[in-house]
């Protein structure tokens, strides 16, 4: 009897095992959903949009994009996402800003729940108003420390990437700015163009049309590489004048999608060998050139990092500033 017990529990383990296996082997089985937690036509969105069609010929199904904005930080559609049964058939649209979630009360978990899958993101650029007496970064900056908090700096809110940017350029340079928060970059760019401020900091993509316009006046790439604008010419970077800079920059944007970070590995390996086959597909690489992003494909340990740091120096900042409702040490985030 025992011997029988035996063979009858062999059997049905094996049957399970099979069965989990052919489940794995067969993933995806149906349309898969990205949960996007910013709206409609935002740079998250679109990013989104565009890895999310092209993945779709490597995972043999659709992968439905739907907007879900709301909360502090994307918090609504992350938390939604979340609450989703961790098999892969929920995505999660998100950016860097989504770190803040937690700080701000919206979200009561490290990012680290998350497994991050980074297409990329617009570099930010410091510009002044056309009419400024300032045409080299060097001109400004030697102005903003003569006479420190005379001349106004925007940027969208505090704590966000384009003000933690500001703020590198201060520190790694010795400017001394009047920084002015706004709601937004496209508000931090008109109060640039219509001289309520001097200088302001948003990303490339934001800044294009701008400055082909002539309507702002490019000084210089925070990132450690110069750019070639179409149809304005090359915008140097800021590490050319002032290398110690390397100390505080890059801080760039991470936009892409994340799946809970206990999904099974097998269905996770699914997504990473679609993701990759996406990221290095033509469109994929055109749609980047024509809108100024720098491609990244970081995922697993390497892009766990990157929102690692991104969610420390985010929250640390905002606590510092006085922005953030819940202190980075409850949440167990650590200093930067």
């Amino acid at each position: 009897m025992k011997r029988l017990i035996s063979v009858v529990l062999a059997t049905m383990l094996a049957m399970t095992l099979a069965t989990g296996l052919a489940c794995a082997d067969d993933f995806p089985k149906r349309d898969i959903t990205n949960i996007v937690v910013w709206g409609a036509g935002g740079g998250t969105d679109q990013c989104n949009r565009i890895i999310s069609a092209e993945m779709q010929q490597f995972l043999g199904v659709n992968v439905n994009v739907v907007n879900n904005p709301g909360g502090v930080a994307g918090s609504v559609g992350m938390s939604l996402a979340y609450s989703k049964d961790h098999d892969g058939y929920t995505l999660c649209g998100l950016s860097e800003s989504c770190v803040t979630a937690g700080v701000q009360g919206g979200w009561d978990m490290r990012m680290e729940v998350w497994d991050f899958f980074i297409v990329g993101g617009s570099p930010d650029l410091i510009s002044v108003t056309p009419d400024a007496p300032y045409n080299t970064l060097t001109e400004l900056v030697e102005a903003a420390k003569a006479d420190p908090g005379a001349i106004k700096a925007g940027a969208s809110g505090a704590g966000s990437i384009h003000h933690l940017n500001l703020l590198a350029l201060e520190n790694g340079s010795g400017a001394d700015f009047n920084f002015i928060p706004y709601d937004g970059s496209a508000p931090s760019q008109t109060a640039a163009m219509t001289g309520e401020i001097t200088v302001v900091v948003t990303s490339l993509a934001e800044q294009q049309d701008l400055i082909r316009g002539g309507k702002l006046k490019p000084l210089a790439m925070l990132i450690p590489e110069s750019f070639e604008l179409a149809d304005y010419g090359v915008i140097p970077s800021a590490f050319d004048e002032y290398a110690s800079l390397s100390e505080y920059l890059p801080i760039s944007q991470a936009i892409g999608f994340a799946v809970p970070a206990d999904t099974p590995e097998d269905v996770k390996a699914v997504i990473t060998d679609a993701f990759n086959q996406a990221m290095a597909t033509d469109v994929v690489k055109q749609w980047a050139a024509d809108n100024y992003y720098l491609l990244s494909g970081k995922t697993g340990e390497e892009a766990l990092a990157e929102f690692n740091m991104l969610e420390s120096l985010f929250g640390w900042t905002l606590w510092d500033l006085g922005a953030a409702t819940v202190n980075p040490e409850e949440l167990g985030i650590p200093k930067p």
